[in-house]
């Protein structure tokens, strides 16, 4: 398993130095930069400005810069935010933005599992069919659509649940849901189209005949078998949970990365933009590596080469 491990962290360097001069170039070729705005900047005052940063260097070495303080873990100085490192807004924004995707997780998980299970349990019945119709809503409704009529609802009509903002717990009852709804009804249709094929395996049929109860047969023989397509599915998941948390983290206000991303690409902010891709790019690989090496634990007939 260390062999495995080792040889697929080397095979992510590659693709994060793709992504990486991939996000370079995209931000050097788009309009503007980090210093324009609705007032005109004296051209001395520029000048200064873009020696400071290094942008008045030719697109070569502002890339070897960069690939080189990378290299060190440091992902430079924000354009934007004067006197702030990226890495100091990464470390600030990602506690807000892993918590939020977390319980946004957890959330889809403990709902969208049972829901499956109760589905797959009572194929072609009542129980069955408003599951199912409940998932196929929850991923019909964008996030973007659903998190402004929960504000409307819950916050501006009866004024149950703050708007937006970061404090108590109650800022992230609406922010969790609407995040998390998409993904229990994809927890939901994958648990119920696994449990129904592990109900009908051997194992399962065995254990039936040799008496054992039905709620032993469910959580003991099939609910570990049933579990692996969800665990595979998690990685990807988790990553592009929090990843996916940029819409619902500027709709609600919530100062964690997504936030910091869409400020960053809205003015130009070279460096922090290229270090929240990065960063949200080293998360995917991380997700998938841990999801791989879980599977095995949960399967013993994968093996490791």
């Amino acid at each position: 398993m260390l062999g495995y491990t080792l040889r697929r962290l080397a095979g992510a360097v590659p693709t994060l130095f793709i992504l990486l001069t991939l996000a370079f170039v995209m931000m050097r070729a788009a309009p503007g930069g980090p210093f324009d705005g609705d007032r005109e900047l004296p051209p001395q005052v520029r000048a200064n400005l873009e020696a400071k940063y290094h942008l008045d260097e030719s697109l070569y070495v502002q890339y070897g810069r960069y690939l080189w303080d990378v290299a060190r873990f440091d992902f430079g100085p924000s354009f934007q935010y004067r006197d702030v490192s990226v890495n100091d807004l990464i470390a600030s924004g990602f506690p807000v933005s892993a918590t939020l995707g977390a319980a946004s997780l957890a959330f889809a998980l403990i709902l969208g599992v049972p829901l499956g299970m109760a589905a797959a349990l009572r194929q072609n019945g009542a129980v069955d069919y408003t599951a199912m119709t409940a998932a196929m809503l929850g991923i019909s409704i964008p996030n973007f659509v659903l998190a402004p009529l929960m504000i409307l609802v819950f916050a501006v009509y009866n004024d149950w649940l703050p708007a937006g903002g970061l404090g108590g717990w109650q800022h992230y009852v609406m922010p969790v849901i609407a995040l998390g709804t998409a993904m229990m009804a994809y927890v939901a249709r994958l648990a119920r189209a696994s449990m129904i094929e592990v109900m009908r395996s051997n194992h399962v049929r065995t254990a039936r005949a040799k008496g054992l109860s039905a709620a032993r047969v469910v959580w003991v023989h099939a609910l570990p078998a049933a579990l692996t397509p969800i665990v595979s599915f998690l990685g990807p998941a988790a990553a592009g949970i929090i990843t996916g948390s940029v819409v619902i983290e500027t709709i609600f206000g919530i100062p964690g990365l997504g936030q910091f991303f869409v400020s960053g690409a809205l003015n130009r902010d070279y460096t922090l933009v290229m270090g929240v891709v990065l960063f949200y790019g080293i998360l995917i690989v991380g997700f998938n590596l841990l999801v791989d090496l879980l599977y095995g634990w949960l399967d013993p007939r994968v093996a490791y080469r």
